[in-house]
């Protein structure tokens, strides 16, 4: 069974900081452009934000955090481009993990692994022991990842676990099976650069998240655009379906429940 229910199926508690915050983290190569920079400078600032936006979270009591750093479409990019992000991630991985560990930061990487080299799968494979059983916050990295890739994966894996439930299986029984199973589902989606599109990320876990576009370029992003992001999730109603009565009616008897308790 999945750790953490869908919000199609149960109306999750909504807290007044998101549990899970979702990012793509666009527009380093125009940050770079603006400043007559090769692009490759924008990414390489890009990781600064990455420590400043962790740090943050980590200080708001944001349970878990996923960053988009390379979609399964980012190939189709110039190929020292793509080669450069490779070399990227490792040595990110080479000179923070120990970081995260000594700050009890769990580091999970999901995506197709097939296509990275076997020093970075090993790299990966590494930091995700050395993490495994931190607490303070769940960082994913989203690396050669898509969201039809991870239902598509999800399926052969449940058929191949489970045959008997092919034709006559539901939501509850792939769920397992996603890559970020262990994961409550975001609350709360963040895409800067001024684009205003999923990408192909998270398809199936941001059903009921909320959406927050910014044109702010990924390298200024700092902990205040981050507070601003979380300000606007606060000033919404999560309805999950229902009307603003039904939400607000239940809101009430919650809070009665709590005063009883507390008498």
């Amino acid at each position: 069974m999945a750790l953490f229910q869908s919000s199609t199926r149960i109306i999750p508690d909504v807290a007044n900081v998101p549990r899970h915050i979702a990012i793509i983290m666009d527009g380093n190569g125009r940050w770079a452009k603006k400043r007559f920079l090769p692009r490759v400078a924008g990414h390489q600032r890009g990781v600064e934000t990455v420590r400043e936006v962790v740090r943050a979270c980590h200080e708001m009591g944001v349970e878990y955090l996923t960053l988009f750093a390379f979609s399964s479409e980012n190939w189709r990019r110039p190929a020292d481009e793509v080669s450069f992000l490779m070399q990227l991630f490792l040595k990110m991985l080479e000179r923070e993990v120990s970081k995260l560990h000594n700050n009890n930061i769990r580091l999970k990487i999901i995506g197709d692994r097939s296509r990275f080299d076997d020093t970075l799968n090993r790299y990966i494979e590494d930091a995700e022991a050395l993490t495994a059983n931190n607490t303070n916050l769940t960082l994913t990295v989203a690396a050669n990842y898509g969201g039809r890739w991870d239902i598509m994966q999800a399926m052969r894996a449940m058929v191949r676990d489970r045959p008997e439930l092919a034709g006559a299986f539901e939501e509850a029984d792939l769920a397992p099976y996603l890559s970020m199973s262990y994961a409550p589902e975001p609350d709360l989606f963040i895409r800067t650069g001024g684009e205003q599109r999923i990408s192909n990320f998270l398809l199936w876990q941001l059903a009921y998240a909320e959406l927050y576009f910014t044109d702010t370029l990924w390298p200024a992003f700092d902990a205040d655009a981050l507070r601003a992001a979380i300000a606007s999730y606060q000033a919404r109603e999560r309805r999950f379906g229902r009307t603003s009565e039904q939400v607000q009616a239940g809101g009430q008897a919650q809070a009665a429940s709590q005063d009883e308790r507390h008498a």
